[in-house]
């Protein structure tokens, strides 16, 4: 009975471990971009207007970061993205009100100190199995479905 146990308990902290070890490179998505930083931004944002999209914002974060202190940054933009019926259908619900703290959908490009243009996103599908429920149908589906699309060019 011990032994069932002590292996029971190495088998669930081998889980956990590579859980804990792959979990970043399962969430956080990178691409490399053929095109240019603002190429890359505006290929992005035309992409998801097709698809009915609204581009909320797109913020040169490494602009703030200078003006604010924290030193000189190669671009990194982050392209603000919102679905209205998505953002509803998450939002309609009270026990989902905390995903807007994710809302809008961001898609990070940026230059690496290689010089080239890469893109960011996180895995909206896993993001939203995690939640479960609603935010799991909304976010597992269309807005996972759709977010290939917007960097299909990458891929």
């Amino acid at each position: 009975m011990k032994n069932i146990l002590v292996g029971f308990l190495v088998g669930v902290l081998c889980v956990v471990g590579v859980a804990w070890q792959l979990a970043p490179s399962m969430m956080l998505k990178e691409h490399a971009s053929p095109l240019s930083v603002d190429e890359t931004v505006a290929k992005i944002s035309s992409n998801a207007l097709a698809l009915g999209w609204v581009v909320a914002g797109v913020k040169p974060l490494h602009k703030s970061v200078a003006k604010h202190g924290g030193g000189n940054l190669p671009p990194v933009m982050l392209v603000n993205l919102c679905q209205a019926n998505h953002a509803y259908n998450i939002l309609k619900d009270d026990e989902n009100k905390i995903v807007s703290v994710m809302m809008p959908c961001t898609i990070s490009v940026y230059q690496k100190s290689d010089g080239k243009t890469y893109v960011g996103v996180m895995n909206a599908g896993l993001l939203g199995t995690l939640f479960g429920g609603n935010v799991a149908t909304v976010m597992g589906g269309e807005v996972a479905e759709q977010q290939q699309k917007f960097i299909e060019f990458l891929l």
